[in-house]
């Protein structure tokens, strides 16, 4: 019985070791993303963005495509503008674009870009890479 109690006491002892830097602060790596063109104001505040910004751009979808309308608040071509990198001129080129960045965080895929280009309007009309 005595045999049994160490052994579990041995265990928990582990366990609380391994978990130690954990819980002193040690936690996985944040996100590193390239901050927004200087001067502008994001649409909503960023935390409501962080939460909701998948189905803001699916609404958008459905109005662009069903509705016709376009230009909206929300529109994955605004984001785009306002976030592409400076070095890259991308949202999802690099592991520190905006996009890229914490979709790979969150092991979640980005769809959008079979479709649509994750460059500034401004460049694609120039026909820059």
């Amino acid at each position: 019985m005595r045999l049994a109690w160490l052994s579990l006491l041995a265990c928990s002892i582990s366990a609380l070791l391994a978990a130690a830097p954990a819980a002193a602060g040690e936690r996985t790596p944040k996100p590193v993303i390239e901050r927004a063109a200087p001067g502008t104001q994001c649409v909503e505040p960023a935390a409501y963005m962080r939460r909701h910004h998948m189905d803001l751009l699916k609404h958008q979808r459905d109005d662009t495509v069903h509705g016709g309308i376009r230009g909206a608040k929300h529109s994955l071509k605004g984001c785009i503008a306002c976030h592409a990198s400076v070095q890259s001129q991308s949202v999802a080129k690099q592991e520190t674009n905006f996009c890229v960045s914490c979709h790979s965080y969150a092991a979640v895929k980005i769809d959008c870009f079979g479709c649509h280009t994750a460059q500034p309007q401004a460049l694609v009309r120039k026909g820059k890479p």
